[in-house]
């Protein structure tokens, strides 16, 4: 028999849910002079000081104007990938050869190109969000990024002028190649350089992400650095009979001056109309990724009816965070009875249902305008 006092560490309620990091770019690119013991070939790298990473950048290729453009826009956490600049031969371009390469594969036991992004959690610690490989975005590399981007529970931008869209037409037709939720298209580009829209769509996106939030879409906020556009645009806010506005009607986001240059477009490639804004796929991915992590300690627990109790609450008060901070409509998890019977339960299986509205942007303001006499009513002179 004890003689004195014991005491029983009791951990039940609700567990705090970390937010994830959003504002992580996945970037490709081409640098065939880059000091190759900080961007070796095929190896995810970690860059936490961007401006600092372009005196190692070299100068030929994509990598250093990337991530200029990047710079101009805020100073993000990135995953690099240096790939080789492709070579000519036999019935393969150029192009062609630095496209299969930025798409990568696996070579030796190790992901190369793109795929490499794929280990950037489990090498660096972090996991990107934000995927894009300026100036190297052809059809095929697009289709590549917007597949990594769904593994990774991330976004996607890609160029349509990459896959060859230089009018309007051109680039309605493009989209219709894509289904992708993951994936945005962007028209037209800026004079800098070939890719400079994607580089910062990439700045911008984690710009927004860093000091507004993932719930808030690409589109609207004036970007740092652009002096031109390649391509004429027509553009009227009051109206959608424009090239802005087929362009945005095909789900295709381009690049408009008005107070400086902003992206013009909250709509993904989408085939699901639910996921057609970006803010909706964003959404859905971070309230994944913070679940699953927030609920880790939950796993392997005995099934009782506290450990239950506190899924739910944890789950439902992350919700409330997140719609108190407006970065949600509103969102509620339950137990329903009916998919945990006893069987199930006994064989460890238990099932949590939530929903969720994310935040649609204001992407049409109607204003209704009416002429009237009845403020004539009283009109007197002044004295």
């Amino acid at each position: 028999m004890a003689h004195g006092i014991t005491i029983n560490e009791i951990t039940t309620g609700a567990r705090p849910m970390a937010p994830i990091a959003t504002a992580v770019i996945g970037l490709v690119a081409t640098a065939a002079d880059a000091d190759a013991e900080v961007f070796p070939l095929d190896k995810p790298v970690l860059i936490t000081d961007v401006r600092a990473a372009i005196g190692e950048a070299g100068t030929a290729g994509t990598l250093a104007k990337v991530l200029t453009t990047i710079a101009q826009q805020c100073s993000p956490i990135l995953v690099v990938v240096r790939v080789a600049p492709g070579v000519a031969s036999e019935g393969v371009t150029v192009e062609e050869a630095t496209a299969i390469n930025v798409i990568g594969g696996t070579a030796g036991g190790n992901f190369t190109g793109l795929q490499a992004l794929l280990a950037a959690e489990a090498q660096l610690g972090v996991r990107p969000r934000i995927i894009g490989a300026p100036g190297l975005d052809t059809q095929e590399v697009a289709e590549a990024l917007a597949t990594v981007a769904r593994q990774l529970r991330g976004m996607a931008y890609a160029s349509c002028i990459a896959g060859g869209a230089d009018s309007v037409a051109e680039a309605v037709l493009y989209r219709a190649e894509f289904s992708a939720r993951e994936l945005m298209l962007i028209d037209n580009d800026f004079t800098g350089f070939a890719g400079e829209q994607i580089a910062t769509a990439l700045g911008t996106r984690a710009r927004i992400d860093q000091e507004t939030g993932f719930h808030k879409t690409l589109s609207n906020v004036a970007v740092a650095g652009a002096t031109g556009l390649l391509f004429d645009r027509h553009f009227d806010l009051q109206s959608a009979d424009n090239d802005a506005g087929v362009l945005n009607a095909a789900n295709v986001t381009t690049i408009v001056r008005k107070s400086g240059y902003r992206f013009w477009g909250n709509r993904t490639c989408s085939d699901e109309p639910k996921f057609e804004f970006e803010s909706a796929v964003r959404t859905g991915q971070v309230l994944q990724d913070t679940i699953a992590a927030g609920l880790m300690w939950a796993v392997d627990k005995p099934v009782t009816p506290g450990l239950i109790r506190d899924i739910l609450e944890s789950i439902n008060a992350n919700f409330r965070l997140l719609a108190s901070t407006g970065r949600l409509v509103g969102a509620s998890a339950w137990f329903d009875g009916s998919q945990n019977d006893a069987a199930s339960l006994a064989a460890g299986r238990v099932t949590i249902d939530y929903d969720y509205t994310p935040c649609a942007p204001a992407e049409n303001i109607i204003l209704n305008q009416r002429i009237t006499d009845r403020f004539y009513a009283g009109i007197s002179p002044s004295r």
